[in-house]
């Protein structure tokens, strides 16, 4: 009788010890290995360095100016600002640790990733299979959460580097006061750009401000997280494209380690995948949401900083232009939860706010936050006025 763990059973590789104890470890860790998605975070975020706790002056200057923030993000927009009660609460974070738990707010988003890839990791048994190919397409399946794992983990990461705040990508988090920001990347953009570092401390506390209390408008936050999860969810795994990859690896290099970190921030090790019929059908409604949410934050922090910077145009050029240049390891996390932060889908939310303002006035925009069935359709972002008059014919 066959006993537990053997060929015939779940593990085929116990005659093997090496391999055995292997896929002894890697079995039961779920669609994608978290352990190993916050290990290359880590070490791709701290680019492998010990990293210092933030100074607590900056701390306490980050605190002073979330009040500033709070206050006119308030009045210009009449949203409250507050979550269960509480005000915002800016926290100062390194990037590794950024990293950390950004990985954990989008968790059931990659969770969702790594299940829609999984569906086509298993082998075929339609049709006989030599022994030996058996098993290494059995290997491979159980090596996909290790490798899924790597790559998430280091895109993660290569995102942290650059990150100012947790809303650098436009999608909601778990709700609370909390809001992340990474001063060591602001102080460098404002040393780099020659920008007065204060202003552009505040430009970011505002810009953070303002989408953190987009965000938690129920609808608003509903409907974009359960567009970017149906996006996630929707690829569909092609594993020849993830071998022929991986075969193109150059493996001659003295530090394997560095090839290794390299070849799992490159989207092509681990989505061997196609869009999907589903996701090219959802991508017009998640482009248009995105595009609008962008555009009226973009609105009313430039309302905002006019009041209280000097430099408040520099500022906003500088980091706009950041935003849209971003690199490709960057955008690809973008596509990977299906977002577009391209120059077009700014000037798209910013063609729709000025519209709509142009015709409505200010209150105008305030429509969005009445109901989901008051957000825009696809349609309407590119025609404001079909927008305005649609939602006066349905009151």
């Amino acid at each position: 009788m066959d006993e537990p763990g053997d060929g015939v059973s779940g593990n085929p590789f116990s005659g093997i010890p090496f391999l055995g104890d292997i896929a002894k470890a890697l079995s039961g860790q779920g669609p994608l290995s978290w352990d190993a998605a916050r290990q290359f975070a880590a070490l791709t975020a701290a680019e492998g360095k010990p990293e210092r706790n933030v100074d607590p002056a900056i701390r306490f200057a980050l605190g002073e100016l979330v009040r500033i923030a709070e206050l006119h993000i308030g009045s210009l927009t009449g949203l409250d600002t507050t979550v269960a009660g509480r005000s915002p609460e800016i926290v100062p974070v390194t990037p590794g640790v950024w990293a950390d738990r950004t990985l954990e707010a989008y968790r059931p988003l990659f969770t969702e990733l790594a299940t829609s890839l999984g569906q086509g990791a298993h082998p075929s048994t339609d049709e006989p299979m030599d022994p030996a190919l058996a098993m290494i397409a059995q290997f491979g399946t159980l090596m996909q959460p290790m490798m899924l794992g790597m790559a998430v983990g280091s895109m993660v990461g290569h995102l942290a580097k650059r990150a100012f705040g947790q809303y650098d990508l436009p999608i909601p988090r778990p709700a609370g006061p909390e809001i992340l920001v990474v001063p060591a990347s602001i102080d460098s953009f404002a040393q780099d750009w020659s920008l007065p570092l204060d202003e552009l401390r505040l430009w970011v506390v505002l810009q953070e401000v303002a989408g953190h209390s987009v965000m938690n408008v129920a609808h608003i936050r509903s409907t974009l997280t359960s567009l970017v999860k149906r996006h996630a969810g929707g690829f569909r795994p092609n594993p020849s494209a993830v071998l022929e990859r991986m075969s193109d690896l150059d493996t001659g290099g003295n530090d394997p380690m560095a090839t290794l970190q390299s070849a799992f921030s490159d989207p092509g090790i681990m989505l061997g995948a196609v869009r999907s019929p589903e996701q090219e059908a959802l991508a017009p409604h998640l482009d248009a949401l995105v595009a609008v949410v962008i555009g009226y934050v973009d609105h009313v922090v430039d309302l905002a900083s006019a009041r209280l910077l000097p430099n408040s145009a520099q500022l906003a050029e500088a980091v706009r232009r950041r935003r849209v240049e971003a690199s490709a390891q960057d955008a690809f996390v973008e596509r990977l939860l299906g977002l577009h932060l391209d120059r077009q889908a700014v000037q798209r939310g910013r063609a729709f706010v000025d519209g709509v303002v142009e015709r409505s006035g200010p209150e105008g925009l305030n429509r969005l936050f009445h109901s989901a069935e008051s957000l825009p359709t696809p349609a309407e972002v590119d025609a404001p006025g079909l927008w305005l008059a649609r939602l006066d014919l349905d009151a």
